[in-house]
């Protein structure tokens, strides 16, 4: 008995040491070892290391999805997060429209620990009735997000409501996509032999060129003649703004300069001279898409992305087509070569005031502001979406184009980031692409964000201040169309004071003041 029962004990002893060592060879040998599922390459490198990890959360979060890239439970982002911060989420889909839920979700006060909005507007609105939470009470608990204040102030002071307090967690990277560059046919200008303009002056003269060339054409054209929105991108060429906008510390109105009355003067001439299109009042997208591939106009404004979108599209029959950045005219004297600083977003995630969870909640949302944070919500997991090559990250090869990206992964998805590098995405665009933003961000303006009205400043804004804008877009567009001859330029600067121009100029004054003495903790 005693034989079998040493028998019995050596077996065992000898099958444990057995399964001990196929438990640390993971079953497989060198060869086969497959990467790292998503989340655990450095999401539980503290196991390994012995660092503590990050505590388990569960929070609510209501944000939208996308036709284009679906929302999926299954994204490899979300395992991501969990890895580095130990949150998972309870996600929510709006049942239509993101902002009629939100308004059903926000009015009966049962919210979700988070919440995407499209704008700052709306979170601001939303926060001042108390229904969000305050980040910059929580700063002391998010060192990221302190640093990533003090190294990006202008952004931060953008994000601020009327009441001096932050209720949307700011963005910064993903406006690249924003970015508006002037573009001009390079092929057409080769063949010509035409100089690319360097001043308005030299604009106006390869215009009347291009139109000798092509009698039929509208050699400048752009699709943002509404509203003479058009000139958000025109103003800066000549040091001004379509608006209202701070100067040092004086807030001025640019419709009203001097430089504005020139950049009018050209646009006139443009006009009468038939160098834009006849009705680039109402000239849509399909328009103006038809104008710059059939050789109807050369010269534009638009999103950088444009160049992509036609060149792709266009060299299937001419592999010469080529609309290339041009760097942007200057206007006046004094004034560098720059384009609207345009590359913005202003929507994002916003956190519950009733949340029993906010603590947890700002912690979580602080690792977005590290570094590592950064690189995760752009690049992702390395062995997971990217490998290292020399020294530099690249997509896997899977990956051809952002939208297949944030289809199969979940990067770049509404929710799952604030603060990206967005050269990763850049990586997946052509190398004309990638050369143009290398180019683009030579020429930007300065950034010039707007102070947020409080209740009483917007209700004067909504009257006086509409009564401004109509008077302002009425009397431009008839000096453009020569329906008003620029010699009553003064007469105009008149009709907006008689509606009340300085009290509008006041009010923005005064929120400029109020947010410049809002402490960032």
């Amino acid at each position: 008995m005693k034989k079998n029962t040493r028998f019995a004990l050596a077996a065992f002893i000898i099958l444990s040491l057995l399964l001990a060592a196929c438990s640390n060879s993971g079953g497989k040998s060198g060869s086969d070892e497959q990467p790292p599922e998503s989340g655990k390459g450095n999401g539980n490198a503290s196991e390994q290391t012995g660092e503590k990890q990050p505590a388990k959360h569960t929070f609510t979060m209501l944000t939208e999805t996308h036709p284009s890239w679906p929302f999926n439970k299954d994204w490899p982002i979300w395992s991501m997060i969990e890895g580095f911060t130990g949150a998972t989420f309870d996600i929510q889909l709006p049942s239509g429209n993101l902002e009629d839920t939100l308004n059903l979700t926000i009015s009966s006060g049962n919210m979700p620990d988070l919440m995407y909005m499209g704008n700052r507007v709306m979170a601001n609105k939303y926060g001042q009735q108390g229904a969000l939470a305050n980040i910059l009470d929580y700063v002391d608990v998010m060192p990221n997000f302190k640093k990533w204040m003090e190294q990006y102030p202008e952004i931060t002071r953008a994000q601020l409501a009327a009441d001096g307090k932050m209720y949307m967690f700011p963005n910064e990277g993903f406006g690249e996509t924003n970015r508006m560059i002037w573009m001009y046919r390079e092929d057409i200008f080769k063949k010509h032999g035409l100089e690319v303009p360097a001043t308005y002056d030299d604009l106006y003269q390869v215009l009347k060129q291009l139109k000798e060339l092509y009698p039929k054409s509208s050699p400048f054209s752009f699709r943002f003649g509404p509203n003479l929105e058009i000139l958000r991108n025109l103003a800066a060429q000549y040091g001004t703004n379509q608006g209202y906008y701070m100067d040092g510390d004086m807030v001025k109105y640019g419709p009203t300069e001097e430089s504005f009355r020139k950049l009018t003067e050209y646009l006139s001439l443009f006009y009468k001279d038939g160098l834009m299109p006849p009705d680039w009042l109402t000239v849509d997208t399909k328009k103006w898409q038809d104008l710059m591939s059939t050789d109807q106009s050369f010269i534009t404004l638009d999103y950088i992305g444009r160049i992509d979108f036609f060149n792709s599209a266009m060299r299937k029959d001419n592999p010469d087509y080529t609309i290339a950045f041009m760097a942007p005219p200057i206007g006046m004297p004094g004034v560098k070569s720059q384009n609207e600083y345009t590359h913005v977003v202003d929507s994002g995630l916003t956190a519950s005031a009733n949340s029993k969870q906010l603590t947890e909640v700002m912690k979580m949302m602080d690792f977005f502001y590290s570094e590592e944070g950064r690189n995760m919500a752009s690049w992702g997991e390395e062995g997971v979406t990217y490998t290292m090559q020399d020294g530099k990250k690249k997509f896997n090869s899977s990956f051809t184009e952002l939208s297949e990206l944030r289809k199969q992964t979940g990067l770049a998805t509404n929710g799952t980031y604030t603060w990206i590098d967005y050269d990763a995405h850049l990586s997946l665009a052509s190398e004309e692409l990638q050369k143009t933003y290398e180019l683009a961000r030579q020429h930007d303006a300065v950034y010039r964000p707007k102070a947020e009205l409080n209740e009483e400043e917007l209700e004067i804004n909504s009257t006086v201040g509409a009564a401004v804008e109509k008077y302002k877009n009425e009397q431009l567009t008839k000096f453009i169309l020569g329906d008003k001859d620029l010699s009553q330029w003064d007469d105009y600067i008149d009709g907006l004071k008689k509606l009340g121009l300085q009290q509008i100029l006041d009010i923005h004054q005064a929120a400029f003041e109020r947010s410049a003495q809002v402490q960032l903790k």
